[in-house]
């Protein structure tokens, strides 16, 4: 936990103590079917799922707060931050559906418009800087990017039907386990047949892309420029379409497989809306509030502040519950893990309990980040030179994402190249938003909640650990760059909490910092996802599971994840007849 302290400095930062531990209304017992260790939002939503389906399960997080990277926190006084998950979309409709999160408090707002990305240039004639804003209405993004190309805004309502056909087709295999190959390639003939089912999320997604089929290889191998290249020549259009190419990627638009990201990031939906983006009221950690509500109802016991130390093993081999680090002994039929792979196999499985080669195989994951996350109090509004808005009114472009540096791609360039080389981006992209402006519920009034989601940073700093310095003159270079779109922004600053990627990994659990629980690369999606071998949520100990972000379909697929590994769950104690 950490407290928020004034300094001389006239800001508030934080200073780390120890919090007591809070009470629990339901007691801990020493024997569940399953347990899950993490309330990260997929761990919440494969408790919610194994308990409607009659496994008595409970949930340990280690924190005093649940939610995983899906977490609101006062981090100073009156100002609540989305401290690390900042917005909302992917989060499968049935899964909002079934479990009735809206009943169990989950609120949404909507943004219109969507992005809004400022040019750092000279206005003609006391006119303003040009920006460009996209969001739902197709005409006035067509009026918008006819500013900087009357070819690319003819050229854009074609790009985003093609996109979206493409992103709507993965949707089936968002919805299920990976293909099980094995089922389907060896064993009895009834065994092959049952295993063949897995098959039908492919051909439904081959069928929806018929013809497209080519079109969609490319986006997932290409480079992102290469994709936006073929279609629009501004710059400010393509750079800003890009950095969803690139967004928690160490990769850059120039690089194979950032097209995959790009398609990543608008196959979501919200409200029916396809590709929207929302914030949540309270904060990101209003979505795992409302999932650990709709399991609590079905009868998950939810626990916080209950440190995992270690799995539990048999003499089998066979996973049997866990060891707290204070002790407690919890016993379970089977165990499901939302920590990351690594976590999971190397710090929580007792050593000597798996292979070599396939602790050898885990080392092999790429956990690469490029984020430093920062929270920032402010008592005014930031206000545009692009966009000047009177009387610390907000406009329009105030709610959606703001994509700061993000006007030439070869800035995002630059800046990834730097960080390649051991350096934090002199010049960071930065995506900037403020939710308090559409939810009063998380700054006093006058003041706001500023999100500062930047790339690009390494994990170590020319091969040296992170220093409190290196990480105060990173978040200076930050304020200093918004500070050229929206003078006065540095002197409204009133706290600021900066997460570089070793502290994303400390505090929520992220291995190297990494968003998605492991990089979102081709050899590391589907059936590779982590591992070719842990691809359908089983792990090599009998009865220990995955179901994080770390498994298929990956990180920012909220729910998809836990869901499917459930189901998996649930028809293995089936079979083996242990329900």
């Amino acid at each position: 936990m950490a407290a928020a302290v004034w300094t001389d400095r006239g800001r508030w930062t934080l200073r780390r103590i120890l919090i007591g531990s809070r009470s629990n209304h339901t007691a801990l017992k020493p024997c569940y079917d399953a347990l899950i260790i993490g309330g990260g939002h997929n761990g919440l939503v494969a408790a919610a799922y194994l308990q409607k389906g009659g496994v008595k399960t409970a949930v340990l997080e280690r924190r005093h707060v649940l939610g995983g990277a899906a977490v609101s926190e006062e981090i100073f006084p009156g100002f609540h931050f989305s401290r690390c998950s900042y917005l909302l979309s992917l989060l499968r409709p049935q899964i909002c559906r079934e479990l009735e999160l809206k009943k169990h408090g989950l609120k949404v707002y909507m943004r219109e418009p969507h992005s809004f990305t400022p040019m750092l240039e000279e206005g003609m004639k006391g006119a303003p800087p040009r920006s460009l804003t996209l969001g739902s209405d197709l005409a006035k993004n067509q009026d918008e990017i006819g500013k900087f190309s009357p070819k690319d805004a003819k050229a854009y309502p074609e790009f985003l039907a093609h996109l979206e056909k493409l992103a709507t087709a993965i949707h089936p295999l968002l919805d299920s386990p990976p293909v099980d190959i094995c089922g389907v390639t060896a064993g009895s003939l009834r065994k092959r047949l049952a295993a063949a089912k897995t098959l039908m999320p492919v051909v439904k997604c081959g069928l929806k892309l018929g013809g497209n089929i080519p079109d969609f290889y490319e986006i997932i191998t290409a480079p992102i420029m290469k994709v936006l290249t073929q279609w629009f020549d501004s710059e400010p259009l393509r750079a800003t379409l890009a950095t969803d190419g690139v967004i928690g990627a160490m990769t850059s638009p120039s690089n194979p497989g950032s097209g995959y990201v790009l398609l990543h990031h608008v196959m979501g939906e919200l409200e029916k809306e396809k590709g929207a983006w929302g914030y949540v009221e309270g904060g990101m950690g209003g979505v795992s509030q409302a999932i650990a509500k709709a399991a609590q109802s079905y009868g998950v016991d939810v626990f916080t502040e209950k440190d995992v130390g270690q799995i539990l093993v048999d003499s089998d081999g066979a996973a049997k519950g866990v060891a707290l680090k204070d002790g407690t002994e919890i016993h379970s039929k089977v165990v499901l893990s939302n920590a990351t792979p690594y976590v999971t196999f190397k710090n929580l499985t007792p050593k000597g309990a798996l292979s070599e080669e396939f602790i050898k195989a885990i080392d092999q994951i790429d956990y690469t980040s490029p984020v430093t996350k920062i929270n920032v109090a402010v008592d005014k509004l930031p206000n545009f030179l692009a966009s000047p808005t009177p009387d610390d009114k907000p406009g329009p472009h105030h709610q959606c994402s703001i994509h700061l540096n993000c006007e030439n791609v070869d800035i995002l360039e630059a800046a990834y190249k730097e960080a390649k080389n051991g350096r934090p981006s002199a010049r960071p992209m930065v995506e900037m938003t403020i939710p308090s402006v559409l939810d009063p519920t998380l700054a006093p009034s006058g003041c706001h909640a500023v999100s500062l989601f930047t790339q690009f940073t390494p994990y170590h700093i020319e091969g040296k650990e992170w220093t409190e310095q290196d990480r105060e003159a990173f978040a200076d270079t930050v304020f200093d760059w918004v500070e050229q779109y929206a003078p006065g922004f540095k002197t409204s600053i009133v706290g600021r909490d900066i997460l570089s990627p070793p502290d994303l990994e400390r505090i929520f659990g992220l291995t190297g910092g990494n968003i998605f629980h492991g990089s979102m690369s081709l050899d590391q999606l589907y059936l590779a996802r982590p591992l070719p071998s842990l691809s359908d949520y089983r792990s090599p100990l009998k009865g220990l599971y995955l179901c994080g972000s770390g498994c298929h379909p990956g990180g920012g697929v909220m729910g998809s994840p836990g869901w499917n590994a459930a189901l998996t769950v649930i028809s293995d104690l089936k079979r083996h007849r242990k329900m």
